[in-house]
């Protein structure tokens, strides 16, 4: 990753969450948002690790770092996970994603979420997530499945089949229930 991509997916991450960039912001917001702060040290963590052999003490300090916040604010996102710009984590605490899922460009993810492998069954695998998605408080999506674009998906939905484009869908198993798609949910879109 280069210097200018790591940059722009920091001020992509911060405009989702309608904050102007600027280093007092940065700051200011860093100090107060959990759900930021865990992104920007994720994000930095990536970015030293490609960065080459002079910048692994400071990758291993944010990888520790990454590591501390994991237990603080109960967020487990790898450092390596392939996640596009905009990230938003609206609340933290038990949000868990496998380091091979893919997850495309503003993406909000809120607390209790879990995106993981299933190892069987119908669809073994890890999800692969478009643009735009919203995912509920308490969702589950889990197995070798593709989640559209323009995507909602509600709150304590478990998910194991794949969903089209601007699906909103709840309950368990996951049902769609319109084609409404997640306008109304992911804002402030880069």
């Amino acid at each position: 990753m280069k210097t200018n991509e790591y940059i722009n997916l920091i001020k992509s991450d911060l405009a989702r969450y309608d904050i102007k960039p600027g280093v007092y912001e940065l700051l200011k917001f860093y100090s107060l948002n959990p759900g930021f702060k865990y992104t920007l040290v994720m994000r930095t963590a990536s970015y030293l690790k490609s960065a080459g052999r002079i910048w692994v003490p400071l990758y291993l300090v944010a990888r520790f770092v990454l590591m501390r916040y994991e237990f603080k604010f109960g967020i487990s996102i790898p450092y390596n996970t392939d996640i596009g710009p905009g990230l938003y984590i609206g609340h933290y605490g038990g949000v868990f994603v496998n380091y091979q899922a893919v997850i495309g460009k503003n993406c909000n993810i809120n607390h209790d979420v879990t995106i993981g492998a299933a190892y069987g069954g119908k669809t073994p695998g890890v999800p692969v997530i478009g643009d735009n998605v919203y995912f509920g408080p308490g969702s589950k999506i889990i197995g070798g499945i593709h989640i559209g674009n323009n995507v909602a998906i509600g709150a304590n939905c478990v998910l194991t089949k794949s969903v089209h484009d601007n699906a909103i869908v709840v309950g368990i198993p996951g049902t769609i229930i319109s084609e409404k798609g997640s306008s109304e949910y992911v804002t402030n879109i880069i």
